[in-house]
């Protein structure tokens, strides 16, 4: 009988890569011409509620629904495309290098390495395969003859899912979970980290922080060391969208100014 495969289960955002990846996708479709100023700054607004009333199921569907419609009758060819320079761009650079070394290690180790995250599975699967890994567990937009539909196919890669998907793909590929890994950095990820031997709380955000030292989990900080980034990293993605909205609105609001004076 040959031995079960361990396997190590990565989150992306703030966990590989520093801030939120789709929020760098939408910055690249919003300059193409895919996503309108507003949209983003809809979008802006939902990233602010989640950081002052934390995550709620029923504003998460509402936030699905949109961007959803959004995606519909775009092409899957072209957003992929747009996704290379995305990562060769920006997203590169992002890469926390600690993580980076935990991931090479497993691999080196002859592990598995899936990342799972609720970033649509273009992302995900684009950064597995830069870094080496062996796939991702995604959230999947339905397409139909190479165009999005504007539906979701399963479910939101978030929560409870990401355990349970990391519990399919285990029955499949015949993975040990006890024997093996999973680092995620929220709330949002305690189910993949429950449902394994060795989890490991990185760059955490301060509740998850605290549930992993009374729960005896690993935790390991690769943003500064400064006191001051530690309690504040987690956000700064959100709070550089929510920068960013505004100066694309305050740009529209002086180009309107200045077309009315001439």
């Amino acid at each position: 009988m040959s031995p079960a495969t361990v396997a190590a289960f990565f989150d992306v955002d703030n966990t590989i890569i520093r801030g939120a990846s789709s929020f760098h996708l939408a910055r690249a479709l919003h300059a193409e011409g895919y996503v309108r100023s507003r949209d983003i700054a809809r979008f802006g607004v939902d990233q602010a509620r989640y950081l002052v009333w934390g995550e709620n199921c029923d504003r998460l569907g509402d936030i699905r629904s949109r961007a959803l419609g959004l995606v519909a009758g775009w092409s899957v060819d072209d957003v992929a495309t747009l996704g290379e320079r995305v990562y060769d761009d920006v997203l590169s650079a992002r890469v926390f290098p600690g993580t980076r070394r935990l991931l090479d290690a497993h691999r080196d180790a002859g592990h598995q390495v899936w990342l799972v995250t609720a970033a649509p599975v273009e992302i995900a699967d684009l950064v597995a395969r830069r870094l080496g890994a062996t796939g991702a567990l995604a959230t999947v937009a339905e397409r139909a003859d190479g165009v999005y539909t504007g539906r979701l196919h399963g479910e939101v890669m978030h929560g409870a899912q990401k355990a349970r998907a990391a519990r399919e793909l285990a029955e499949r590929e015949g993975i040990d979970l006890e024997a093996s890994y999973a680092y995620g950095d929220s709330l949002n990820d305690v189910a993949l980290l429950a449902s394994v031997g060795h989890p490991c709380a990185v760059n955490p955000e301060p509740r998850l922080r605290r549930l992993a030292r009374s729960s005896g989990w690993a935790v390991e900080e690769f943003r500064s060391t400064s006191r001051r980034a530690t309690h504040t990293g987690v956000r700064t993605a959100s709070w550089a969208g929510g920068a960013w909205v505004a100066t694309v609105a305050v740009r529209r609001v002086t180009r309107a100014l200045a077309a009315r004076a001439h």
